[in-house]
């Protein structure tokens, strides 16, 4: 097990282990700092590795920043000559685009940092053309976003480890929910003054009946009114109906997600889903006759799936045309049915799989606008989101780069106030069991109005 002298770096270089599966092997690791060098000497296998680098730094909380950064980046130096190289380096963050901005901010060019820490050379294109599609849309302080959780699911998928409750299994709870849901989204108007975008997202929004999801909608418009960008989650193509399209329509909503992860038949009952790549399709076209901007997302390396399978999926989703196309690369996290299976992600192919997204959706006209990565995730890999030129989904872009108060409602919901000159956030997190949620809604909006309003 790894031994440091300095504990405050160990969930960092925890990170780096993790990324090349080596956590449970035996690390010594000493770190020192004098004058304007940073010292890190690493003994593993008998070895000793000595790194020394020069950085001046002004603060404690800069001296924390690059004793993390060069902590990892030794560790990543040791353990790359012996297993290869990562598509990120050292980067174990999950907003390496917030890492950019950050360093543009200081006067300084992103893509030295990036090669500092042996990010590939397609990846830092990655992140420029992420930086390029926002250009338009990236806007700091410039209002707050809404969320609102809807927590319920037709089932539980394999690789879900969102806190989501089987409608069956939970019906009981859904009025009483929606009770506490509107009473939230009421008490908001006094913090949010100049609203940017809603989200409502899941669990699946659309698994509930047309009747309370009018209640959802009724509250938002009548707390903000006209609204700039509203966007709803909707889910799986088995809980679409006609009925819900258009009450969604009526009530200003935007945006609509079709979340199919997959096209193939086979992959979809293996992760526990109960409706067809046909449904999906139908789902789809149904969305489309209500004028909506159309997400669709796509988790590559699902059950078995090899690259021809993804492949397929990729080109029917290319076909359909949607605003945005989500390419996650499936991850491993605590929750899932899946960990429960396996405690690693190999993924055959997986690394072909992104490579051949990235190629189909850039020529089929779609900009990278955002991505996030995630611990766990197979190949060391990210989620990008793809966007047609001027049809950016706001919401993502402000959340993803921290740059917008983001005010949320409902179970396992998280507040997030942006003290934009003193680049720091404060958070303020509702239950994620939904009882206890009911239970606590009145405290959950006081402990929210104080983080707001204070």
């Amino acid at each position: 097990m790894l031994t440091t002298n300095s504990e405050y770096l160990r969930p960092e270089i925890m990170d780096v282990l993790r990324a090349f599966d080596c956590e449970e092997e035996d690390f010594t690791h000493y770190f020192s700092h004098g004058g304007d060098k940073f010292f890190n000497c690493i003994e593993y296998c008998g070895n000793f590795y000595d790194f020394e680098t020069g950085q001046k730094v002004e603060d404690e909380t800069e001296f924390k920043r690059y004793a993390k950064r060069y902590a990892k980046l030794a560790f990543y130096k040791v353990l790359s000559q012996k297993y290869g190289a990562l598509p990120w380096g050292a980067l174990t963050g999950i907003r390496p685009t917030k890492l950019a901005y950050g360093e543009l901010a200081r006067g300084r060019d992103f893509e030295a940092l990036f090669k500092q820490m042996d990010v590939s050379a397609e990846n830092i294109a990655l992140v420029r053309n992420v930086l390029n599609a926002q250009k338009n849309v990236y806007a700091p302080n410039s209002g707050q976003d809404v969320f609102i959780s809807i927590p319920f699911c037709p089932t539980k998928c394999e690789y879900c480890s969102f806190i989501t409750a089987p409608i069956d299994k939970t019906h009981g709870y859904v009025e009483k929910y929606i009770q506490c849901l509107v009473r939230e989204i009421a008490s908001l108007k006094q913090i949010v003054t100049n609203v940017k975008s809603v989200y409502i997202g899941g669990g699946t929004p659309f698994v509930l009946d047309a009747a309370d999801l009018e209640k959802v909608y009724a509250a938002v418009n009548s707390t903000f009114g006209k609204i700039p960008e509203f966007t709803v989650e909707a889910g799986r193509p088995d809980v679409f109906t006609e009925e819900k399209l258009r009450l969604s329509k009526d009530f200003g909503v935007t945006r609509i997600c079709v979340n199919p992860q997959t096209f193939n038949d086979k992959t979809l009952q293996a992760i526990g889903r109960k409706h067809t790549a046909a449904r999906t399709v139908e789902a789809y076209e149904l969305t489309k006759k209500y004028g909506f901007d159309i997400n669709l997302d796509l988790i590559a390396g699902l059950a078995d799936e090899t690259v021809e399978c993804f492949a397929q999926s990729l080109d029917t989703a290319i076909l359909l045309n949607p605003a945005n196309v989500t390419v996650h690369t499936l991850s491993l996290k605590s929750g899932a049915k899946l960990k429960e299976k396996v405690h690693r992600l190999n993924v055959e192919g997986i690394a072909a799989m992104i490579k051949l997204s990235r190629e189909n959706l850039s020529a089929a006209g779609y900009q990278p606008y955002y991505l996030y990565r995630q611990k766990y995730q197979a190949g060391g890999l990210e989620n990008t989101g793809w966007t047609k030129p001027d049809k950016a989904c706001i919401y993502n872009v402000d959340v993803m780069e921290e740059i917008c108060d983001n005010v949320a409602v409902g179970a396992n919901a998280i507040s997030k106030r942006v003290f934009g000159a003193e680049n720091r956030i404060e958070r303020c997190a509702s239950p994620k069991d939904i009882p206890t949620y009911i239970s606590k809604t009145e405290k959950i909006i006081m402990e929210r109005n104080n983080l707001f309003l204070q």
